[in-house]
């Protein structure tokens, strides 16, 4: 029977199981098999109208089915059918180098190297497919990383070190403990600091041969086109849809390659998007998850080590692009499953209807992101709008006065074992729905998960299914833990 492969994100709606054999003759009789044995999985993958949605794509080995026959496309009995979802030596002397260029070949004649750079960079020199004039393209090259968190840390380490001469950061954070688990640019010594700051003096520690041009701002609408323009290739380091589509789109317009790369727990993705010679990320998600559906890495975890393994494959494509050597990874999404350390390839192909890379694009200036996408998880306000809320200071002293409110946990299980209220009752976020009847309209009722985006969702939720009386936990547990109970671990 064919086999459905169904990924991290997806399963927590099918008892965590990560493959299921179904009794199907077409993807879509195997989708509706896969619902049909765990209907939580049906509202993540289709729309109301019965469609399946946008951001989720189902591949026939490393084919789309879009570009078969869609729903329709037949399974033989051993087909292998993936779910991808919108989240993550050697070579021949004498191969060609890819008919791309990405330096300024101007620029590039008024590069040489030093005595000293040939000595640090002699183990390229000597590689048939870098040589001199490799290097000097290294030199050359100006690469902007968007980001230097997980996947920026690697990024900016390797690429500093391979002797890319300019590097351009954009970032606005502050290094936090919560870091250190994946962004090894980031030492201990750096908690409290600028990312920017942090990230320039290992770089030039590294290699005092680079250029840093910080940006210590957020990409926006307004700055990007700017900000990107003047650089080579941008590197995506990005954690959210909607700096993810920005910078898609912004390098459409400009005419940049858009290294890719995003990771979930022990899922990762990497492809390398350029308009000019494929396709862009939005034909292989012309819209983002609805805002919640897809839990950032800051609700949902991950693998320290993955960004690293993403990252340095990110890194890889940018300088096989600045030499002109191999086969980028334009038009294919590799996909990598750490848990089984499986690599796999899927063909992606240039949408004809995309509304910014397509035939007759729509999208011709760079437009609201975060209307375009919704604001997902963590990133939402926990206090938007007319939502209910109540502080922890307020919630632990009607606590002590005695007053009868429920307390409600959402998170999962494992992160009760990070720290939880006695108060509280626990049932995750994905079971309250099917769980309502174990909660009372008349009892006043606040919703709490880690720091306030899930339980805001959930707020919501249950205001829509009738709840008068329940109000969202603003900061959860860890603003809790921060202005009230000093001993409850923040995570």
């Amino acid at each position: 029977m064919p086999t459905v492969y169904i990924p991290t994100a997806l399963r927590p709606y099918t008892d965590q199981q990560a493959s299921l054999k179904v009794d199907a003759k077409t993807a879509g009789e195997a989708i509706e098999r896969l619902v049909e044995a765990y209907p939580k999985l049906r509202a993540h993958l289709f729309a109301e109208d019965g469609r399946l949605r946008s951001f989720v794509n189902l591949y026939l080995g490393d084919e789309d089915i879009r570009h078969l026959q869609g729903l329709d496309t037949p399974l033989t009995e051993n087909a292998e059918l993936t779910i991808v979802p919108s989240v993550a030596g050697g070579t021949s002397a004498t191969q060609e180098r890819i008919p791309l260029s990405v330096i300024d070949e101007e620029r590039l004649q008024n590069v040489a190297l030093t005595q000293e750079e040939v000595v640090r960079y002699s183990r390229h020199l000597i590689m048939p497919e870098v040589t001199m004039e490799g290097q000097r393209r290294l030199k050359s090259a100006r690469v902007l990383l968007v980001g230097t968190g997980g996947l920026g840390s690697p990024l900016a380490l390797y690429l500093a070190a391979a002797g890319v001469g300019t590097i351009g950061l954009v970032d606005l954070d502050v290094v936090d403990e919560s870091n250190l688990q994946r962004q090894i640019i980031h030492f201990t010594q750096d908690v409290g600091r600028p990312k920017l700051q942090s990230a320039i003096e290992k770089i030039q520690a590294i290699n005092p041969h680079v250029h840093v041009i910080p940006f210590e701002t957020r990409l926006t609408s307004e700055n990007a086109l700017d900000i990107l323009r003047d650089f080579d290739i941008v590197v995506d380091g990005t954690d959210n849809f909607p700096t993810r589509y920005l910078v898609n789109d912004a390098c459409v317009l400009l005419g940049k390659p858009n290294v890719y790369g995003s990771i979930f727990r022990f899922e990762g993705q990497a492809s390398v998007f350029w308009a000019q010679h494929g396709p862009c990320y939005r034909c292989l998600y012309p819209e983002p998850p609805p805002p919640g559906l897809v839990p950032s890495c800051a609700e949902g975890g991950v693998l320290g080590i993955l960004p690293g393994l993403i990252g340095l494959v990110q890194a890889t494509e940018t300088v096989k692009l600045i030499l002109g050597a191999g086969e980028p990874l334009i038009g294919r999404l590799l996909l990598l499953d750490a848990l089984k350390m499986r690599w796999r390839e899927l063909k992606l192909r240039k949408d004809p209807n995309c509304p910014v890379c397509g035939e007759n694009p729509t999208i011709h200036d760079l437009i609201d992101y975060a209307e375009f996408c919704g604001i997902r998880g963590e990133e939402a306000p926990t206090q938007a709008g007319d939502l209910p809320s109540i502080t922890p200071q307020e919630l632990r002293a009607r606590l002590d006065r005695g007053e009868p409110i429920v307390v409600l946990d959402v998170r999962e299980p494992f992160e009760l074992e990070i720290s939880r209220l006695p108060e509280a009752i626990h049932i995750p976020m994905n079971e309250v729905a099917e769980r309502v009847h174990e909660l009372s309209d008349a009892h006043e009722i606040v919703v709490m998960c880690r720091s306030g985006g899930r339980s805001a969702q959930i707020t919501r939720l249950l205001q829509a299914m009738g709840f008068q009386r329940v109000k969202n936990l603003t900061g959860g547990i860890n603003a809790y833990a921060q202005e009230v109970d000093l001993k409850i671990p923040v995570y």
